[in-house]
């Protein structure tokens, strides 16, 4: 009787007891692609799948779903999984789990997107690098990284080059910070669409075609995007001609561009450096197409831009701004900041030109234009929305 009682004793306490986590070593080498994928299924709550160093080819996408796994490498140049061979057009790497920590490998010249994460709440992309090797094409996947319909992100020391939409994307979320990354010869440099609260700041976005895109978008399951902060970025040099494929809606951004805000609210951009841009250092614009969406607002509202440092800017604007190259040789030179005039609530106070567009409808056409300097720093300011706090146990995992 005593040791039937020691055995359920014993039982119990397994059943109570928490699995240990354990880590999942995969290495470079033949039937990479099995391994891999075979470890990303096989992981259970609390593991490591741990990537060796080399290089991974792989035919095909791979897959996460089990919650609180981490995935990592030996470092963004040491692990890197080569999608070259990649026989179907889907995403690098999926992830559709919470709780998931992606660090320290590389992703390469996946057929689509890099690495991408839908629904997947607490999510961690840190010390990554996604690059198409062949350089700036139509051809290439639209986003490097890209969380969509997530709750807590976080984008940390990540480098994206190629990427024929967004190197750096985040869609329909909330509770967001993208710093201390780059963004290189991507059409946008970092993108935050239709989302709530975010903080973009710290990060590099050189030779993409624009730097830093806020978008609003209709016919969306989430929308009415507010309360961003980009600040203490630089922007600079953003002239790669746009490799966007058509229909795209970024197709329409134009070369030369630092920081695009579009009908977004109580949007703040501040203390960057921003400057080398052909067509303008900031545009404030509604949307421009025409749209069904009847809960959609298309205008931009409470945008703040102060404190920025300025460079060069307006001496040859990109072929998308309907006129500018008419404007640019009547003015000599469009100013920094260009405003629609659509909206309200914009108020800039950087040292520098601002130029109205003189629109009442975004979707109005350029020879309706009436384009002024205006004087928008005694618009009030907007309530700069709160700084971004992510659960502890985020900053955790990368430290």
């Amino acid at each position: 009787m005593q040791l039937h009682r020691a055995i359920l004793t014993a039982a119990l306490a397994s059943l109570a007891a928490p699995a240990l986590s354990a880590t999942l070593s995969v290495e470079a080498g033949p039937d990479a692609q099995e391994r891999l994928q075979g470890a990303l299924i096989e992981a259970k709550t609390g593991d490591t799948v741990l990537i060796g160093p080399g290089t991974f080819v792989l035919t095909d996408g791979l897959s996460l779903d089990v919650d609180g796994v981490i995935v990592k490498g030996a470092g963004p140049d040491r692990t890197i999984l080569s999608f070259k061979g990649q026989k179907s057009a889907g995403e690098g790497l999926l992830v559709t789990s919470d709780n998931v920590v992606l660090r320290d490998f590389a992703v390469e010249d996946s057929k689509g997107d890099g690495i991408k994460s839908k629904a997947a709440n607490q999510i961690v992309y840190y010390n990554l690098r996604v690059e198409w090797t062949n350089g700036p094409k139509a051809s290439n996947g639209a986003y490097g990284v890209y969380p969509v319909e997530s709750k807590n992100v976080l984008i940390d020391s990540v480098l994206v080059k190629g990427a024929s939409d967004a190197g750096i994307y985040v869609g329909q979320s909330e509770n967001i910070i993208v710093r201390k990354s780059r963004a290189h010869f991507n059409v946008a440099g970092i993108e935050i669409e239709n989302s709530y609260n975010a903080d973009v700041h710290s990060n590099i976005a050189t030779r993409n075609t624009a730097g830093i895109l806020v978008f609003d978008l209709p016919n969306l399951p989430k929308k009415g995007g507010h309360d961003v902060r980009v600040f203490a970025n630089r922007i600079e040099w953003n002239a790669t001609p746009n490799f966007a494929p058509p229909g795209n809606i970024v197709a329409s951004a134009p070369t030369g561009t630092g920081v695009i805000v579009m009908a977004n609210r109580n949007v703040h951009v501040f203390g960057n450096a921003i400057g080398g841009h052909g067509t303008t250092n900031v545009m404030l614009v509604g949307y421009q197409l025409a749209f069904t969406d009847t809960g959609y607002q298309p205008l931009p509202i409470d945008v703040v831009v102060r404190d920025n440092s300025h460079g060069k800017a307006g001496f040859d604007p990109g072929p998308q701004f309907a006129g500018g190259k008419e404007l640019a040789a009547a003015m000599s030179g469009i100013a920094p900041v260009i405003w629609d005039g659509t909206g309200s609530g914009v108020h800039v106070s950087d040292k520098v030109m601002t130029l109205s567009m003189g629109l009442t409808d975004p979707k109005a056409r350029a020879r309706q234009a009436n384009p002024q300097p205006v004087d928008l720093s005694g618009v009030p300011l907007a309530k700069e929305p709160a700084k971004v706090v992510l659960p502890p146990e985020m900053e955790a995992a990368i430290r």
